[in-house]
């Protein structure tokens, strides 16, 4: 069953670069909407991204907003 209320949003910071990791790693970053180092998005906080989030958890920098 769907809640009405908002979940909280996160804002993710790419503080590594995907060059000479798997290419899945990339593909996620991509995925994220990062494209470049030191970039930051806020994206909700559900568990597709909490995914993402964690297969590529050593590039990232996660904060809840």
């Amino acid at each position: 069953m769907a809640e009405n209320k908002e979940s909280g949003k996160l804002k993710i910071t790419q503080v590594k670069s995907g060059i000479g990791y798997h290419h899945t790693a990339k593909k996620t970053l991509i995925a994220l909407g990062l494209r470049k180092m030191h970039q930051t998005v806020v994206q909700p906080d559900n568990a597709a991204i909490r995914g993402m989030i964690f297969k590529i958890d050593y590039l990232l920098k996660v904060e809840e907003v």
